[in-house]
């Protein structure tokens, strides 16, 4: 068997319980995320990936909770390309 250690840390309950859900349909359990994660910033030698302190403004996070209320709306009217061109040019 590898040589293994505990690592313990705190996070926010509600992270936490998202984080498992995510990585349960992923297929894998939080030590497997946090495994693959290690290993990945380890062999970058960084964190694999952007940190930024961009923030969207107002504008942005209302056009994005639209978004997100259109797309669970069943009753939002949804096109493929062509249907969408045919209507633009109508």
């Amino acid at each position: 068997m590898a040589n293994v250690s505990n690592v313990s840390f705190r996070i926010d309950s509600d992270l936490k319980a998202q984080a498992d859900t995510l990585f349960s349909q992923l297929g894998m359990n939080m030590t497997t995320a946090f495994n693959i994660f290690l290993r990945q910033a380890v062999r970058e030698g960084c964190i694999p990936f952007n940190i930024t302190i961009n923030t969207p403004n107002s504008e942005t996070i209302a056009a994005m909770l639209e978004t997100e209320r259109l797309l669970s709306d069943p009753s939002t009217k949804r096109y493929d390309v062509e249907d969408a061109l045919k209507e633009l040019k109508s």
